[in-house]
């Protein structure tokens, strides 16, 4: 692994991002370092829409998995050679994790170059069925 590309230690900070690219496209809507959200409405003249959204996606804990999405990992990716298939010459790599914490690190240092993402695999496989799943 002597090519290996250095990563970064942590994940991206996914609120900071957001608010340097709100900073580029709006510089007058911030104030002292913070956003000025009466500034950033004046800027879009007032077109802010306020209205209660019709339709969402929601579920108990997600504001819960929104804050944790916001906080940046400090967790790893150790490769495992000795369990891998063809190790030197794969293209494909099974990851095992939590899934936000993995798809954290992921972001940055593989963002534009994963073809694929497949998440949660079929789950009761065992004898322990936690979900009914037995419709018939």
């Amino acid at each position: 692994m002597s090519n290996a590309e250095k990563i970064a230690r942590t994940s991206p900070d996914l609120i900071a991002d957001q608010v340097e690219r709100l900073r580029a496209i709006f510089p007058d809507a911030f104030c002292e370092g913070r956003v000025d959200w009466d500034r950033l409405r004046a800027t879009l003249g007032e077109l802010v829409d306020e209205r209660p959204e019709r339709y969402s996606f929601t579920w108990a804990g997600k504001q819960d998995a929104i804050r944790t999405l916001q906080i940046p990992s400090r967790a790893a990716l150790v490769p495992c050679p000795e369990e891998s298939v063809n190790w030197e010459s794969t293209q494909h790599v099974f990851i095992e994790g939590e899934n936000l914490e993995v798809l954290k690190l992921l972001y940055k240092a593989y963002f534009g170059r994963v073809k694929m993402i497949y998440i949660d695999p079929p789950y009761n496989t065992g004898n322990d069925f936690v979900y009914p799943d037995n419709y018939a």
